[in-house]
């Protein structure tokens, strides 16, 4: 244990001092002086900070009217003028919310107009509260977005300096040489391991265990279904799992208060919790050690909460208002999302800290049986993300049988994709082709979920997405 902690901290220390200033000088990042920009932002009063983001939301505004095909259409077809803005406020409410259809409709007019000669980078949303979406933020924004991750790890004790481990979703198809280098590079900058998994089943969960404790990273980074389905495997076994990572960073799904008090029992470890979106990159986070609320990173999202009405129980000690979590992204200038409806429930409070999130609901990942194999679903999204033309999926249970349902794009080769789904997955999964509009809704406004449990005898009574 102790030799393992001294090569991570002798890792660290080249990743912190010479690997990363390196990488970020080669990659025409500068990711470093926007943290302490933001860190010093952060800690200014809220009210400060409340003035200097709305007056960036503005500018955002102003500057898609001119500049953003999509915006500058939809101004002068409501008559909406941005600059009004600066004398009052509310005129933000005359701009329609923006939806993840809309974005996928529009595309690249949702791009600034000189976008063919500036650096992109490309985010897809995962599809958990709907379609997959891309998303294109300009390096500026993505820098923007690195340096809110180090921000905020850095406020649970977490420095670069500490090892850290992601989970990943293994695939069987092998990347390119060069890809797999440029990867390893960036671990090492980031002094962070992969754990690369496919399923629960108890022989890939004792390698993940294994894996755990022979690198003892200082903060895990994954999904709460994951490291809960972790936890009761090592406490089956009647393993000890103290010491083997101290920080446990949830992502990506809802973190339930059973998982949290499971993941932190077996492990021992400090379980924190955060809010982010491809869409913006880490919109909130764990407000404090025994503070279950996410403190909103308002230099760079300014939150909005849409009603959903009195179908969804929000009730809440806190002060607040619940409904569909709206945000407008503060500093990418590619692709400016304003209002942008997230389609993630919550309670959003105005405190003395800031904008604070409390009762997350909605993106919940399930697991389901492949082949023998339980298996994650962001896993299964993982693999078709990989295997490409596939625009959406649905896993439904028939008579507990799943069968994958996907919706693919217009120009996508069905055959293809059907050969490396048997290949990847499982050649005795059953799938079939769908169009968008046979997909199921269920819940709030029947909303989108991966895995719908649908008898057989009752596929009649369900309701397909065209007939709402």
């Amino acid at each position: 244990m102790l030799h393992r902690t001294l090569i991570n901290g002798a890792i660290g220390f080249v990743a912190a001092q010479v690997a990363y200033p390196l990488a970020e000088r080669l990659g025409g990042r500068d990711v470093r002086s926007k943290a302490r920009v933001l860190e010093r932002e952060m800690a200014l009063p809220f009210a400060n900070r409340r003035l200097r983001s709305w007056a960036e939301v503005v500018e955002t505004v102003i500057y898609a009217a001119v500049n953003v095909p999509y915006y500058r259409d939809l101004f002068a077809r409501i008559r909406f003028d941005p600059v009004k803005l600066q004398t009052d406020a509310r005129y933000f409410q005359d701009i329609p919310y923006l939806t993840k259809d809309i974005v996928r409709a529009e595309g690249d007019q949702l791009l600034r107009c000189d976008h063919a000669a500036v650096r992109k980078q490309v985010s897809k949303t995962g599809g958990s509260t709907g379609p997959a979406t891309v998303i294109v933020y300009d390096q500026d924004a993505a820098d923007w977005s690195s340096a809110t991750t180090r921000v905020a790890r850095a406020g649970i004790g977490k420095k670069h300096f500490h090892s850290e481990l992601h989970f990943a979703s293994h695939y069987l198809e092998k990347f390119p040489l060069r890809d797999r280098l440029r990867e390893q590079a960036k671990c090492f900058a980031m002094n962070r391991y992969n754990l690369l998994f496919s399923d629960f089943e108890p022989a890939s969960l004792d390698a993940i265990w294994h894996r755990l404790r022979s690198v003892r990273p200082y903060l895990v980074h994954g999904h709460p279904s994951t490291m809960y389905w972790l936890a009761l495997h090592v406490h089956a076994r009647r393993d000890r799992g103290a010491a083997a990572f101290r920080i446990f960073e949830s992502s990506g799904e809802l973190l339930e208060e059973y998982q949290r008090d499971m993941i932190a029992r077996v492990f021992q470890c400090e379980v924190v919790d955060r809010y982010g979106l491809a869409e913006v990159g880490i919109a909130a986070y764990q407000a404090g050690r025994d503070d279950r609320g996410m403190l909103v990173i308002d230099p760079l999202v300014w939150p909005e909460i849409a009603p959903i009405g009195e179908c969804v129980d929000l009730s809440s000690d806190e002060q607040g208002e619940g409904g569909e979590i709206v945000v407008t992204a503060i500093k990418n200038r590619m692709m400016p999302l304003i209002r942008y409806r997230t389609g993630d429930i919550a309670v959003l409070s105005e405190t003395e800290r800031g904008f604070v999130l409390n009762k997350l609901a909605g993106r919940i990942h399930d697991v389901i049986e492949i082949g023998g194999r339980k298996m994650p679903t962001h896993y299964v999204q993982d693999v078709l993300d990989r295997i490409g033309g596939i625009r959406e999926f649905q896993i439904e249970l028939r008579d507990k049988a799943p069968v994958l349902r996907l919706v693919p794009e217009n120009a996508a080769n069905v055959d293809d994709i059907s050969r490396r789904i048997k290949k990847v997955l499982n050649s005795e999964l059953k799938f079939e082709f769908i169009a968008a509009s046979e997909l199921r809704l269920l819940g709030w406004r029947r909303k989108f979920r991966r895995v719908v449990e649908v008898p057989s005898a009752d596929r009649a009574a369900a309701v397909p997405l065209a007939a709402l």
